[in-house]
């Protein structure tokens, strides 16, 4: 359902993992020597974009929906991990390296809309439940 809020954070969350691919700090960690590291950060990041493109269709079973949102920011935990690594194996952050700088803040800004859709997620559930007490 579109009009949901948590499906706007989690569509906006695969984006932003998204666009990590176009940042030069996935082009600096697949130029690495250490090639799983490269490949660690694109698919971590990239699993975690396709479980938040598919958790967005699990709206009828929220409870589902909440454990593979925590499943996909599990992922993107582990991207955030090879993006910082990434910028801090290239000297941290300095005035250089604002732009790989940017890149590590997409995987954080992503899991953050990851940490608001279950928000939401949790808020419809208790909505429901307080219905259901209703009738």
């Amino acid at each position: 359902m579109i009009q949901r809020p948590q499906t706007i954070f989690l569509a906006l969350s695969a984006l932003s993992s998204l666009a990590v691919y176009f940042t030069p700090v996935y082009d600096k960690a697949m130029q690495d020597p250490q090639v799983w590291i490269g490949y660690g950060l694109a698919s971590s990041i990239l699993v975690a974009i396709i479980i938040s493109m598919i958790t967005i269709f699990k709206y009828s079973d929220r409870k589902s929906q909440i454990k593979w949102v925590k499943i996909a920011m599990l992922f993107q935990l582990v991207g955030i991990g090879f993006a910082v690594g990434v910028l801090f194996s290239l000297g941290g952050i300095g005035v250089y390296l604002w732009d790989e700088a940017l890149g590590s803040a997409m995987t954080v800004l992503a899991i953050l809309l990851q940490g608001m859709a279950i928000r939401f997620i949790k808020k419809d559930l208790e909505l429901v439940k307080s219905i259901d007490r209703i009738r």
